[in-house]
């Protein structure tokens, strides 16, 4: 249900509720209204993985009682309201995964901040575009905190000396910022410290001396500016280390013996150094420890015929010549991950049904465990999930809820460096759990009352539940859990009904005041016959003008031949993406009745949404969903803000192949794209790849099989085929995505250095007997490619959809089936969401997403005729 303004109602006859859980309920959208603050008992305020967006109000640092406020997962916008320091008695303040932009607030004078949470131990603001400096006034030696988590934000400037003051802190994540400077020295003071995460920072200076914090499990300082120095002494000396990530931060000389030697190392990571000499692990490494030395100078190994870990020497001289085929220069680092196995014999269920650990057919309760941090990295040690499988089960039977047992399985780190892992929770007293089970659960596991071992926090998200033991009907939402009485879940309820009904009014009145044709004024003589839509919204330039703060150029997010885009939100808080025709232009004409037209008209997850469009006082507009992690060219870069590795980006390539075989076999008619490239591959919060800009798209004729056109497109996309003859098919298509899929294995651009990538991997191909010199092609960033499972498969697909024929490529359909085919192969990923097959080409409901656009040129070289091709990024 989508809610708006005060969607709650009144709220002040729940005065006497205590906990509000709202967690998980997928199609709850909506504000949050001011009048929460009238809930004066509140003590829990819990609305995990929902749809809730605008700004979080005021008003909620009036709830004195408030102790946990977790707000993750959902689309807040606007800044932290400062009235949250009132709130003396927070332990837990989680403002994770939203939109919230503007400084961290501290206060001034009478008036409140941050800084004034001295009981508040948990300070989790990720995965945000929160920016400026953080003031050294936000931390403070009376604090209590224990975790301070604020990575993937846009925050500058130098790292607190204040920090060092916070004598109880266990977690500090400062990763993906743009912080500055040197680090602070008196970081050490923090003995109690766990974990440190730094990376992607502009840091520099020395490399800080960690010595004496004999408790870090945990250290990242990839991607900085450090002043070149050998390996930190202080490194050997940490007893309980476990990782250490320190690529691309300028390391040099020899690696001493003495590092490979600590008791609990698992991961090193000190790929993209300088590091040279001979390498030498001695004898005395643990078993299990994996070493990523990639792209260094080292030159010589000494244990090169006898060791027991996995490692990788690629990139440097080593192996070089003679010494390229030895197993550590070609050994992927292992993504290998623990995964559960079961010991009944010769049981199985019925397919509704799934076998737990206690050997019973059971229907569980399935869902995902999002942790912030972690203490380890070896994904194949079974002993940290048994530890963890065994603290839910003494939550659960001490709350004395009916869980018979949990499975755990498929632990993925994630492009944020969180730890995911899927988790079934079985019942005990029946077959099923009913509705107040379930909604208990969930609660307790997002409220995480319990100390896990080597697991820092997390929140849960679920699936929807399929079973209900009381017999109910099938509901999408997990419940409410309210902590007054039944009479308070129902005037919740009522009030979300009113609001509704209120939204549904106001709509109805808005659209009294709009004219009924927005195509009144159309130039049919200029831009041809009225375009034909179903369904878009109709914006009035008004509204279009204050949602982008009057077109101002902090808004302007991208430029190209069309004109610009710009950054908006909505007055229900939705965060849109806007495209402005140049005024005058044929072509913004041109495009923006066939993208009106068609993408009103097209309904799949893997196709960029149209949310509506402007037609008034001269303008065209078009108003699309917000698209938050660019485009694919932009994370193929050469210094991308999202690391793609290989199970990732057979996602993508399925993901856009099944957009494109949506467009030609099931959208009636069927759609030519006709600028399909890496630039109109958009990425979303998920990393879901949706197809984009379908302003040069057409119509296919059913009646011809193509259609004779003018030649457009973009330099090294553009089907040869179709050059010559003038006739555009799908197939076309299908060559521009052979073109994205060579760029997505090599991250090389379609013309490099004047060169083809289509006749670069083809004369490879023919000059490598085994491989092996194809294999160098690949983007080193995702590993050696005879580690790869289904690298060839995924050339030779690749190679198909660029055949010099159209009749001898495959259909989408068939690029759809063979990379599924792939990903089953290298038994890569669990969908939950939906099957793996070539026909799940159904809508699902779309999130709100945030940050992107780019809209830089396409650098090539080499020299084309001109054919009306177009050599500027697309975006929308």
């Amino acid at each position: 249900m989508g809610l708006e303004g005060n969607q709650f109602g009144d709220l002040s006859s729940l005065t006497a509720l205590q906990i509000l859980d709202l967690s998980n309920n997928v199609g709850l959208k909506g504000t949050l209204p001011s009048s929460i603050g009238n809930l004066k008992n509140l003590t829990t305020l819990i609305l995990v993985g929902c749809s809730f967006f605008g700004q979080i109000p005021e008003s909620i640092g009036s709830l004195q009682q408030l102790v946990f406020i977790s707000l993750t997962s959902n689309s807040f916008t606007g800044s932290i309201p400062p009235s949250i320091g009132n709130l003396s008695k927070l332990s837990w303040l989680d403002l994770s995964d939203n939109k919230l932009s503007g400084t961290i607030p501290v206060s001034k004078g009478s008036t409140p901040g941050l800084d004034w949470l001295v009981n508040t131990r948990h300070l989790h603001l990720s995965k945000n575009q929160l920016s400026g400096r953080i003031q050294s006034q936000l931390f403070s030696p009376n604090m209590k905190l224990k975790h301070v988590i604020l990575d993937h934000n846009q925050l500058m400037g130098e790292i607190p000396e204040s920090l060092g003051s916070l004598q109880n802190l266990e977690i500090l994540r400062l990763d993906w910022n743009s912080l500055s400077g040197s680090v602070p020295s008196n970081l050490t003071n923090i003995t109690s410290l766990n974990e440190l995460y730094l990376s992607s920072n502009n840091l520099n200076g020395s490399i800080p001396d960690l010595t004496g914090m004999n408790l870090l499990t945990y250290v990242g300082m990839s991607n900085n500016s450090f002043n070149a120095s050998g390996i930190p002494q202080w490194l050997t000396s940490l007893p309980q280390l476990k990782t250490i990530y320190m690529e691309d931060t300028a390391l040099q000389e020899q690696i001493p013996v003495d590092l490979f030697s600590l008791p609990n190392l698992e991961t090193i990571g000190l790929a993209n150094n300088n590091l040279s000499g001979t390498l030498d692990i001695g004898t005395r490494y643990g078993n299990n420890l994996t070493l990523d030395l990639r792209n260094n100078s080292i030159k010589d190994f000494t244990q090169k015929t006898e060791y027991n870990m996995n490692i990788s020497l690629s990139g440097n001289p080593i192996c070089d010549g003679t010494g390229a085929t030895a197993k550590y220069c070609s050994v992927q680092i292992s993504n290998d991950s623990f995964s559960s196995s079961l010991t009944c014999p010769e049981m199985s269920c019925s397919s509704d049904k799934t076998l737990s650990p206690t050997c019973k057919c059971l229907y569980p309760f399935t869902g995902t465990l999002h942790f912030f941090s972690l203490s380890f990295s070896n994904l194949e040690n079974s002993s940290y999930f048994t530890t963890l499988a065994g603290s839910m089960m003494s939550a659960f039977l001490s709350n004395g809820l009916p869980v018979d047992s949990v499975s755990l399985s498929d632990p993925t780190v994630d492009v944020y460096s969180y730890l995911q892992i899927e988790a079934q929770i079985f019942p005990s007293t029946q077959n099923s759990f009913n509705r107040t089970s379930i909604s208990s659960i969930g609660f307790l596991l997002n409220r995480n009352p319990f100390q896990l071992q080597y697991f820092g926090p997390f929140f849960f998200t679920s699936e929807s539940y399929c079973c209900f033991a009381d017999k109910m009907k099938k509901s999408s939402h997990t419940g409410i859990i309210v902590g007054a009485s039944v009479g308070g879940a129902v005037l919740v309820l009522l009030t979300l009904c009113a609001g509704l009904y209120a939204f549904h009014q106001r709509k109805i009145a808005k659209r009294a005041g709009h004219s009924s044709n927005p195509f009144e004024t159309w130039d049919r003589d200029k831009s041809g016959a009225v375009p034909q839509l179903k369904g878009a919204r109709w914006f009035s330039f008004e509204e279009i003008r204050k949602c982008t703060n009057n077109f101002s150029e902090s808004n302007c997010i991208g430029s190209g031949g069309y004109g610009k885009v710009y950054k908006g939100t909505l007055t229900a808080g939705e965060v849109v993406a806007i495209k402005r025709a140049q005024h005058g232009s044929m072509q913004g004409a041109f495009e923006f009745k066939t993208e009106i037209e068609l993408l009103s008209r097209i309904h799949h997850k893997n196709v960029v949404k149209l949310v509506g469009f402007c037609y008034e006082q001269g303008e065209q507009m078009l108003v699309y969903e917000y698209i938050s992690k660019g485009t694919l060219r932009e994370s193929l870069s050469v210094k991308p803000k999202i690391q793609l590795y290989w199970t990732r980006r057979l996602r993508i390539a399925l993901d856009a192949a099944r957009g494109l075989a949506y467009l030609h076999e099931l959208a009636d008619p069927p759609i030519i794209h006709r600028d399909v490239k890496s630039n109109n591959i958009l990425l979303d919060d998920h990393l879901t790849a949706k197809v984009a800009d379908f302003g040069l798209s057409l119509l296919k004729d059913d009646d011809k099989g193509h259609v004779t056109t003018q030649v457009k497109g973009t330099l090294g996309y553009l089907d040869p085929e179709y050059y010559m003859s003038q006739q555009l098919t799908e197939k076309s298509d299908v060559y521009s995505y052979g073109v994205v899929l060579l760029e997505l294995i090599t991250a090389r651009a379609p013309i490099e250095r004047g060169k083809h990538i289509v006749r670069l991997v083809a004369e490879t191909r023919y000059d490598s007997k085994d491989n092996s010199k194809l294999y160098q092609l690949i983007d080193p960033r995702i590993g050696p490619g005879s580690k790869l499972e289904g690298a060839d498969r995924l050339f030779t697909l690749g190679m198909r959809c660029v055949n010099e024929s159209g009749a001898e490529r495959p259909s989408m359909g068939e690029v759809v089936k063979e990379i599924e085919n792939i990903i089953e192969l290298a038994s890569l990923t669990k969908y939950t969401d939906e099957a793996l097959t070539s026909t799940s080409f159904e809508d699902t409901t779309q999130v709100s997403l945030d940050d992107f656009y780019n809209d830089k040129a396409f650098d090539y070289s080499g020299k084309f005729p001109d054919v009306g091709v177009r050599n500027t990024t697309g975006s929308y």
